[in-house]
């Protein structure tokens, strides 16, 4: 009886989720705030992959993946001698990690940034297949994916469930570093 209470109770949250995905509307633009909310299930011109076909275009390595989740900035007030230590980030094994290239607003240097990540994924190859994500219920990812078909990429995938989703179904993370910038090129 327990189990099939739990059943139940996770049926209906799955229920509400997408419910609530149903309701968001596309906005005409990029989000530019609240980015930790429901997103809509819809993006014009992108596919929207579920776990399934983002683990099958994985496993058969057709297509790269991309992934926008901000990377955390050093806090400016630490005491000086303080050791900082970047907050590990389990991706889709393989992925591009590009952090900050999510929000709905990006400086000049950030979308340079962006496009050279893309251009270095892709092989020069604006066919291949590019597969936007970040964590559910993200913006981040939803802005990159729109982002990245307006700059001519016509095979563009929005993963809307991200390494949550990924981590639900029991597929592997691997510990990534973000893709280098240009000012940090020479940088170790």
């Amino acid at each position: 009886m327990r189990r099939l209470a739990c059943v139940v109770v996770a049926t209906v949250a799955l229920a509400a989720k997408v419910l609530a995905q149903q309701n968001v509307p596309e906005p005409g633009g990029y989000r530019t705030d609240d980015y930790r909310s429901a997103v809509p299930a819809t993006l014009a011109g992108v596919r929207v992959v579920t776990t399934a076909e983002a683990e099958t275009i994985w496993r058969a390595r057709t297509g790269v993946f991309i992934d926008v989740l901000p990377r955390a900035p050093k806090p400016p007030n630490l005491p000086a001698g303080t050791v900082w230590r970047d907050k590990p980030r389990l991706s889709i094994p393989g992925s591009v990690w590009l952090p900050d290239t999510g929000y709905g607003k990006l400086a000049e240097a950030t979308e340079a940034y962006l496009r050279r990540g893309l251009e270095r994924a892709s092989g020069g190859n604006n066919a291949a297949l590019l597969v936007i994500y970040c964590q559910e219920n993200c913006w981040m990812s939803w802005n990159a994916a729109k982002r990245v078909r307006s700059y001519g990429y016509p095979n563009v995938a929005w993963y809307p469930e991200g390494t949550e989703g990924w981590e639900r179904a029991n597929l592997p993370v691997a510990e990534s570093q973000p893709e280098r910038r240009s000012d940090e090129e020479g940088v170790r």
